[in-house]
């Protein structure tokens, strides 16, 4: 966009995403009025290895920041990240290693052997976190075992958030939010778990200071003020206005997430489900995957090798009936978090016949993403009758997909909706800027476009389901 050109006041918010870093600027309203994006690789150098490097990510949120405040007044940049990232630094602050990633899986085997145990269980019952190679907890746990030079040099353990906002700021500072899907924390005190800690043989000091999503700082580098914020999940439902009961938020991005707001810590006598804090007495209780629309680009890239975009393709995949003519996708191709938390699971293709077509597997993939998302509603709201009483608000990319959306609300027979903005993660950053700063502000959820669901679809929904769920177990063995 075009520099803005005005006497209001301005609000910026910086979402550091997977795959890349966006910078919007709202109104007080929340209409933006402003936005970019840049991007930067994930990494595989090892099987089972995500990575990235926290330098180019560090130089592309800088560029972000540059590019958006140019001519605009503004009060605060406040920030919203993706979550579970780790990075092992020295004492000079220079990293030791990557930025490893919630999709990293090399601590997969460690994750088995502490999963089940007594003290695994214990675990989870303290943090609300699975015990998964996902979780910065078992990656600390892998670096012990076998990386033990880098472990032995490493003066604090911190997240890519963490090691942006030193760089802004001078702190090692992270906030409730964050810290509580490390597996570190103790979600119902809300300090580091002594037990965790004391397992992984690292002391409190090796970790950021504790504070409030609120939590506001002047910058060393360019003298803005800058706000803590929280995770990508937790402000996108805040950014939705969907922290109020009854409603529900669904978000795909890279990867993809089941959100339900909870007043208390919330964990799952199967341990299937995570819990973050907000702020206050605001929790999550959600289900996150790992295959969203990175899914739908490997489909694009590695299997179709199309130039065809991803609009034409959804266009073709419209003619296509709900339930794609008996082709069911499961998509475990990063292995699968919630709701099975089995790093080792892949991903399959059944029922294929000869009159399937590319249009067939375009919408047996979208179908099947849903479908890993239906089953984490599915636990946390197991009343059919509660679910039809919750909205489900969308956020993510894939809310710019009219035919994505009816089958969200297809496969789930619920109402779905899309707030003003989905760039819900920025808006949920600027709306705790706006706390943090004494603004007062109406979050209500402003809902643009509704979708209900088509009672015609739903039996073969309810069939394609039921198979979708089996998969999994039967073909575990194998």
């Amino acid at each position: 966009m075009d520099q803005v050109k005005s006497n209001k006041l301005f609000y910026i918010g910086i979402d550091i995403g997977t795959t890349a870093t966006k910078a919007v600027c709202f109104d007080i309203d929340g209409n933006v009025v402003k936005q970019l994006s840049h991007s930067y690789p994930m990494y595989h150098p090892k099987p089972d290895w995500s990575v990235q490097k926290p330098q180019e990510i560090l130089e592309t949120v800088l560029k972000c920041i540059r590019e958006i405040t140019n001519g605009i007044a503004f009060q605060f940049i406040s920030f919203s990240s993706a979550m579970q990232s780790f990075i092992a630094i020295d004492e000079t602050g220079k990293p030791l290693t990557d930025a490893v990633l919630w999709a990293d899986n090399r601590a997969k085997d460690i994750a088995d052997k502490i999963k089940n145990t007594e003290e695994g269980k214990r675990f989870y019952k303290k943090t609300g976190i699975p015990i998964h190679p996902f979780s910065p907890m078992t990656k600390i746990a892998w670096f012990k075992e076998f990386d033990t030079e880098i472990f032995s040099k490493t003066s604090k353990f911190i997240s890519i958030k963490e090691y942006v906002w030193h760089h802004l700021t001078g702190e090692y500072t992270t906030d409730t939010s964050m810290a509580s899907g490390t597996g570190l924390l103790n979600i119902h005190s809300l300090k580091w778990e002594d037990e965790i800690l004391d397992f992984l043989k690292i002391k409190t000091h090796q970790l950021s200071e504790i504070r409030e999503v609120t939590h506001q700082a002047k910058s060393i580098l360019d003298g803005f003020l800058y706000i803590i914020g929280g995770g990508d999940g937790p402000l996108a439902n805040l950014g939705t206005g969907s922290m109020n009961e009854g409603f529900m938020a669904l978000t795909i991005g890279t990867s993809g997430a089941v959100r339900l707001p909870v007043n208390t810590p919330f964990v799952d006598e199967q341990m299937r489900t995570q819990c973050y804090h907000l702020h206050g007495n605001k929790y999550l209780s959600l289900g996150a995957v790992n295959n969203g629309a990175i899914v739908l680009q490997w489909l694009k890239e590695a299997i179709l090798k199309t130039d065809d975009s991803y609009e034409e393709l959804f266009e073709a995949a419209e003619k296509i009936p709900a339930g794609s003519e008996g082709l069911l996708f499961v998509p475990y191709l990063l292995g699968e978090r919630a709701p099975i938390w089995d790093a080792s699971a892949q991903g399959s293709l059944l029922g294929m016949q000869i009159i399937h077509t590319q249009a067939h597997l375009v919408r047996a993939t979208l179908e099947g993403i849903l479908f890993g998302l239906f089953q984490i509603a599915e636990i946390l709201l197991p009343d059919p009758q509660k679910r039809k009483e919750t909205i489900i608000m969308a956020s993510g990319g894939f809310g710019k997909s009219e035919l994505w959306l009816q089958i969200v609300a297809d496969i789930f027979q619920m109402k779905v909706q899309t707030s003003q903005t989905i760039e819900g993660s920025a808006w949920g950053a600027v709306l705790i800027g706006m706390q943090s700063t004494g603004i007062i502000v109406e979050n209500q959820n402003k809902a643009v476009k509704t979708y209900l669901p088509n009672l015609s679809n739903k039996k073969v929904y309810e069939d394609s389901f039921n198979k979708f769920k089996k998969v999994y177990t039967v073909l575990k063995e194998f």
